[in-house]
């Protein structure tokens, strides 16, 4: 349930200062350099994903406890 929860999505984000960055960088590599970049973005997102849903489920469980704890 938690996980259907996380993968909800309200709205996309959007960063200016990705834009800033992140676009004259990318004119300057080549296909493959862009490629590589790519698959480096892909691999960072998901690990941070990773670690907000491992945080999350570990924040509610402790949210949960504390709440039985409350009630006895």
């Amino acid at each position: 349930m938690i996980d259907a929860m996380l993968g909800y999505r309200q709205g996309e984000i959007h960063s200016d200062e990705w834009g800033k960055l992140c676009i004259p960088f990318e004119d300057s590599l080549s296909e493959e350099q862009i490629d590589i970049f790519h698959k480096i973005l892909d691999c960072v997102s998901e690990t941070a994903s990773a670690e907000m849903r491992a945080a999350y489920k570990v924040g509610f469980k402790d949210g949960a406890t504390m709440m039985q704890e409350i009630q006895d």
